[in-house]
């Protein structure tokens, strides 16, 4: 009899371990989020530098999502010839959060950042809109709604269409979908409009009409929105290159001389520097 009470004992201890150990897996999964990344044209994927595959990625699959909080990105084309992308990222527990990247040459990169983050009131929808540069108008379901940085406060329960536009670049559009009790943020990365460059190239002064050579005019760069706030200026056209210092979005300086996805800048106390072409442009 007691050896029945022992075994019956030991299969109730041996079934709460089994319960408890599911309880675990099934509550350290629930902090966790997925991660979706796609990009064109192919490209390595790095997390907080550590490296998780090649585009497209989906770490989506219980055993390869990652715990919730705060990550850096890092996005490198295949393609030498292409800058590469980093950006700063938030994985929220169970939900997914996706990045897209389309590479292209000094200005004409674009992309987007989508994910949800968690409200206190599930009652509540909201989307809050970025755009690098700023100022850009955003429409949900055709419908001008605000500029950007926008906090769109109850948008409805629904699949939509966003767009991001702004005057000199190309129009941003996403397909989103706004569920209750979360914050759904977009980060649209705009390029530049080939009909934007192409005007620039048609305005610089051709041969005039009027008698004497015509004084060269110094062309400037000025500096588009960044996402830390400032660009680096560096002592040559190379990431791994020392600070000479830093500059500001909407600032205009002398450009001294160009290479392949750097221009080369005078600051105001004679300091020449390089700065990425990604985040500047001809004026």
């Amino acid at each position: 009899m007691k050896k029945i009470i022992f075994v019956f004992i030991g299969s109730l201890v041996l079934a709460l371990a089994l319960f408890l150990a599911i309880q675990y897996y099934l509550n350290l999964n629930a902090r966790k989020g997925a991660l979706q990344v796609t990009s064109s044209p192919e490209s390595k994927v790095y997390l907080n530098n550590k490296y998780l595959g090649k585009t497209p990625l989906c770490n989506c699959d219980s055993q390869d999502m990652l715990s919730a909080g705060e990550y850096t990105i890092r996005l490198v084309p295949v393609d030498s010839g292409l800058r590469e992308f980093q950006e700063k990222i938030t994985i929220s527990q169970a939900v997914l959060t996706v990045v897209d990247r389309k590479f292209g040459k000094d200005a004409l990169s674009e992309g987007s950042v989508i994910s949800l983050t968690p409200l206190t009131n599930k009652k509540k929808t909201e989307l809050l809109v970025v755009s690098f540069p700023k100022g850009a108008d955003v429409l949900l379901d055709d419908s001008h709604i605000g500029n950007t940085p926008l906090l769109y406060k109850d948008p409805t329960e629904s699949d939509h269409v966003l767009q991001v536009k702004k005057d000199g670049y190309n129009d941003k559009e996403v397909r989103i979908r706004t569920p209750l009790g979360y914050k759904l943020t977009v980060a649209a990365y705009l390029s530049t409009s080939a009909t934007s460059q192409s005007s620039a190239s048609n305005s610089a002064p051709g041969a005039s009409e009027t008698s004497g050579t015509p004084t060269p005019k110094e062309e400037h760069i000025i500096i588009l929105d960044t996402p830390t706030g400032f660009l680096r200026v560096r002592s040559s056209a190379s990431t791994t290159a020392s600070e000479v210092g830093r500059v500001t979005p909407g600032k205009s300086y002398p450009l001294k001389s160009e290479e392949e996805g750097w221009f080369e800048i005078l600051l105001g106390d004679g300091t020449k520097g390089w700065i990425s072409s990604q985040y500047a442009k001809k004026q």
